[in-house]
């Protein structure tokens, strides 16, 4: 037990002091900020996606209330900082459209199948489930192939950008998103069974190292937590290693994203966090004396299915402009309007993956026999 946790602090020090020596000090502080969010979501089980089930199917809103706590602590340092910033830090804005809706429906759905959102699949991957491996995979892919075709999807229709802040100014704008929050944490509160409704301490813990970690992000790499732009990333470079051709690509040819795309993954700062996520969730995993059983092993055709919903998974976040993390949590604390119609379409399609999950997914038979 003592050199497997040796060698656990080793690859955790040693790939920190990789990047820093290679990619600079921003860069190793980055990774060890998406350290920090592996080691919460996997060590305090900290999640998005099972708790967004867990309230439809079991009536249990403490994760659903943790996030919120989350978001809310976030957005009442983020939105004096950015105010202060002169715009050197810049919110997760996006603009609300018709694909923008789509994805986000079609994302809600697709997570529940994959077991994970964008974090959740990095955290799943990274502790060594099977599930979640398939997951990252396919999300990779899809998030990378959704990127040739949002063009497309904006064609569509879409607003201007909105914000609290363009809209009601800094102070207003404030008030105002922690009055929606408020609001939908009473409605989760009240929509609760007794006894599933105030976050045990384990969750009120997490919730405070999450927006200090994101707080964090914010301030090192200038923007909020994100998660899809770097697997979308990994995806080009990896079409790119085989021969395609993205320069002809709207998307890949723009001036920022041809020049990540010919940089070292290293120097992307939603990369340098997800690779961090990564390895806390493994780290957390391989330090525990009994970690635990893996997720039921699935039939043949259900680890197809997740590998199909986790392209969707990733097509549609890119859709959306974010997942959990990107559209929601950093959306809603940095004052978009696009993570409220986020959550409500994602949401929505969140029951619709409950619905299809005993469907799709079936557990394999014991013995060696599918079902």
């Amino acid at each position: 037990m003592f050199l497997q946790r040796a060698s656990v602090l080793l690859i955790v020090l040693g790939f920190a002091l990789f990047t820093f020596v290679m990619a600079g000090p921003r860069a190793g502080l980055l990774v060890l900020v998406g350290l920090g969010f592996g080691l919460v979501l996997e060590g305090l089980r900290f999640g998005f996606a099972g708790p967004w089930r867990m309230i439809v199917t079991d009536r249990d809103g403490r994760g659903l209330l943790a996030q919120l706590i989350a978001i809310a602590l976030v957005a009442v340092v983020a939105f004096p900082l950015m105010a202060g910033s002169g715009g050197e830090l810049v919110a997760a804005h996006a603009p609300v459209g018709v694909g923008m809706i789509l994805g986000a429906f079609v994302f809600g759905a697709a997570m529940q199948l994959v077991m994970g959102c964008g974090s959740g699949t990095l955290v799943n991957a990274g502790s060594g489930n099977l599930v979640g491996l398939i997951a990252l995979a396919g999300f990779i892919a899809g998030s990378f192939i959704g990127t040739l075709h949002l063009g497309w999807w904006a064609s569509l229709g879409t607003l201007p950008v909105i914000s609290a802040q363009g809209s009601f100014g800094d102070t207003g704008g404030l008030v105002l998103t922690l009055v929606g929050l408020a609001l939908v944490a009473a409605f989760t509160y009240l929509r609760s069974a007794p006894g599933k409704r105030m976050p045990p301490r384990r969750l009120w813990i997490a919730a405070a190292l999450i927006a200090v970690l994101a707080l964090a992000n914010l301030v090192i790499a200038g923007q909020p937590w994100g998660i899809v732009y770097g697997l979308g990333l990994w995806g080009a470079k990896i079409a790119q290693a085989g021969g395609a051709d993205l320069a002809s690509t709207a998307f890949w040819a723009t001036e920022g994203n041809a020049t990540r795309l010919a940089e070292s993954i290293l120097t992307d700062v939603t990369s340098l966090t997800n690779i961090g996520l990564l390895i806390g969730a493994f780290a957390v995993m391989r330090w525990r004396a009994d970690p635990g059983a893996q997720t039921q092993a699935l039939t043949l055709v259900s680890y197809g299915a997740v590998l199909g919903a986790a392209l969707i998974l990733g097509y549609s976040a890119r859709m959306a402009f974010g997942c959990n993390v990107g559209a929601f949590f950093s959306g809603i604390s940095t004052g978009s309007l696009h993570g409220w119609v986020w959550l409500v379409a994602a949401f929505a399609g969140s029951i619709l993956g409950i619905k299809l999950r005993p469907i799709l997914l079936r557990p394999r038979i014991s013995g060696g026999a599918y079902a």
